[in-house]
């Protein structure tokens, strides 16, 4: 039985309730590592992390070296493996030991030198020369790496992995090193949608990719609360309830690894797999590669020596939704009808090729019937035209007002502290890769190796036996980091954004920049403000989806309460704050500010309107404002606003520039 710190046993996999697709594609990974791990998407509570973890407890066990940090496989030592390449290395039999397949997790904190690997601080204290501590890439070789709320890892640490996925080889040339050893891996990866989505580059090295819901059958859920409830209460006895279901999958998984590479997948169904690459618009090769190996392993996971067109589909959905090519705010997944009507066709051009030439009624019945699809497809779109009988609801589509502008934050004059956003790339900052080290004799970040390596140099330099510490040795590193910017919108969707149908625009221009906000992965907040009052339509997340998906629904209406959603912009712009984010929130405001409603019954709306604004540029919040008005008499309120924010005021037409530069007020103190 599988244990956490060899005391509590792991959740079985075998009794893990329902998931079907899930435990396919993680018992795949299994059979084959080489398809590059699963990703794991889905809402909270729906057993990811568990199903992930409990994985290992069915694998089959693995040979290496005993003491071996880099997991080498025996008789394939890596160069700077201390362990493998000893002198007393030679006789592998005694050293050779069974053990359980690594499953490593990746923390979100965790810097590069703990992923890659580091100097070894003792041997360089003793003198020896420089050699590496192996970090989690090496603990991870031939296992598993594991990384909960995958979307929320540092980019910088997403490269490093980028690089060793598609190489398999971990390279490591800093602090006097230059390393390399093996690290190939299967990564696993959790995350839930409503904190976004991950980069393309790293969304396409999981070889699989699994949505995850929780059972909509009460029986499903009672049976998954039974179980859950009964682990809790006696680990040791609910695991041993199902060690023989356990054994039952490690051996057909056993059996599934020795079989895989006679496995037989025609030319035929290859080239069905390159034609559904190829319908669903899917541009990596990879694609094509990893359904051809993830049918392979289907059928050596059934015990079969021979893929079948079945295969194909089913690898095509763990395959294909996360790489098939869409825009942005499309949802991810796969056209099921479409994958049907593919895979008839296939089916249909078999039987051709296997029967005789087709008598000639036959091809007058596949007219008639196509004539009799045509027909019923064009009755079904009369059918379906939309009528207007919910056009009392004011509810506009959106109209782009042209290509998504890019929005840069930059530093103010003459100010001190740098922005830390995506949208500005600092010259230092407290998290990030480490772009250099200096000499510092009070440094924020301490660079270890460095501080080492000049106190032995010295000593030596002296003639000194014994390694002291000065203040001259230390050095600092030098970090470029960058974090998500808060996006606020602020939405006007009174009832005078309906005149002129403006309230289509103002939705297009919404949907630019938040195009602009999903390609620098930002966070996104969305007020929006109508009849007597505003409200948080969607609170701060990276799902730009969400928010794309609230605008597109949202009303218009009503008065326009210009000071309640300043006020409420404040609250929310406040709770970012204290969040401790390092990169600065931007406020965007979408109005003709022509606010009707105050806060307080007989006070006047303009007045509070300015007091506000006021209290929001107090802050030095970067801003933009959008200014809605149309006509050709124009009270310019919005202009006015963007006047005392210290912010630039276009209008809808001026979003098709190629370039706004927002600039943080230079009177904010460091």
């Amino acid at each position: 039985m599988s244990a956490v710190n060899g005391m509590t046993p792991l959740y079985p996999f075998s009794a893990i309730v329902g998931q079907p697709q899930l435990k396919r594609a993680l018992l795949l990974c299994a059979v084959d590592p080489s398809l590059g791990g699963v990703l794991i998407r889905g809402d909270k509570g729906t057993a990811k992390s568990t199903a992930a973890r409990a994985l290992t407890g069915v694998l089959p066990h693995i040979a290496r070296v005993a003491g071996c940090a880099f997991n080498c496989l025996p008789g394939a030592a890596a160069a700077c493996c201390p362990v493998c390449n000893a002198d007393n290395a030679s006789n592998t039999a005694q050293q050779t030991v069974s053990a359980a397949v690594p499953f490593v997790t990746l923390p979100l904190g965790a810097t590069e030198d703990r992923v890659l690997g580091t100097l070894d601080l003792q041997r360089a204290l003793k003198g020896e020369q420089n050699t590496l501590q192996p970090g989690l890439l090496a603990a991870a070789h031939r296992g598993i790496l594991y990384i909960d709320e995958v979307n929320l890892l540092a980019d910088h640490v997403v490269d490093v992995l980028l690089d060793v996925a598609a190489m398999g080889v971990n390279t490591i040339e800093r602090e006097g090193l230059s390393v390399s050893h093996p690290a190939r891996l299967t990564l696993i990866g959790t995350m839930n949608l409503e904190e976004g989505d991950l980069r393309p580059q790293l969304l396409d090295r999981f070889g699989l990719m699994v949505e995850v819901t929780a059972p909509r059958e009460k029986q499903l859920r009672g049976e998954v609360v039974r179980r859950r409830l009964a682990y809790e209460a006696d680990p040791v006895v609910f695991a041993a309830n199902w060690e023989t279901q356990q054994q039952d999958l490690r051996t057909q998984i056993a059996a599934a690894q020795a079989a895989l590479a006679e496995v037989v997948l025609d030319d035929a169904l290859l080239d069905l797999i390159s034609h559904l690459c190829c319908e669903f618009e899917v541009a990596s090769l990879r694609a094509d590669i990893v359904m051809h190996k993830a049918a392979r392993a289907l059928a050596a996971l059934d015990g079969r020596a021979r893929v079948t067109p079945e295969d194909i589909r089913n690898a095509a959905e763990l395959v294909l939704p996360h790489r098939r090519r869409r825009k942005p705010f499309e949802q991810a997944g796969l056209d099921q009808d479409k994958l049907d009507d593919l895979m008839q066709q296939h089916q249909q051009e078999d039987r051709q090729q296997d029967q005789p030439p087709p008598q000639s009624s036959q091809p007058e019945a596949q007219s008639e019937a196509g004539d009799q699809s045509s027909s019923d497809h064009n009755e079904a779109e009369q059918d379906g035209k939309p009528d207007n009988a919910g056009a009392n609801e004011q509810v506009f589509h959106a109209v782009s007002a042209g290509a998504a502008p890019q929005i840069k934050v930059e530093r103010a004059s003459g100010q001190l502290s740098a922005v830390a956003g995506r949208r500005s790339e600092p010259a230092d900052s407290g998290r990030g890769r480490t772009v250099r080290v200096v000499a510092d004799s009070n440094p924020g970040h301490l660079a270890v190796a460095a501080t080492v390596r000049s106190a032995l140099l010295r000593s030596a330099a002296e003639e000194s036996t014994v390694i002291s510490l000065q203040s001259s040795d230390l050095h600092g590193k030098v970090k470029v980091g960058k974090a998500a910017n808060l996006i606020l919108f602020v939405v006007d969707a009174s009832g005078s954004m309906a005149a002129q149908r403006r309230m289509e625009a103002v939705k297009g221009a919404v949907l630019d920049l938040l195009t602009n906000a999903y390609q620098r992965r930002d966070q996104v907040a969305v007020i929006g403000f109508r009849g007597e009052q505003a409200s948080l339509l969607l609170a701060p997340t990276r799902s730009v989806d969400l928010a794309e998906q609230g605008l597109r629904e949202l009303p218009t209406g009503g008065r326009t309460p210009l000071p309640h959603a300043l006020q409420l912009a404040l609250e929310t712009l406040d709770i970012a704050a204290r969040s401790n984010t390092s990169a600065p929130p931007v406020l965007v405001l979408l109005s003709d500010g022509k606010g009707n409603v105050a806060l307080q019954s007989g006070n006047d709306p303009w007045r509070e309107t300015l007091t506000l604004t006021e209290q929001l540029a107090a802050r030095g919040i970067p801003a933009l404002v959008i200014d809605t008005e149309s006509g050709y008499v124009r009270l310019g309120r919005a202009a006015q606003l963007a006047q005392v924010l210290g912010a630039p005021c276009l209008t809808l037409e001026d979003l098709s520039a190629d370039m706004l530069a927002l600039t943080i007020r230079s009177s904010i103190k460091a």
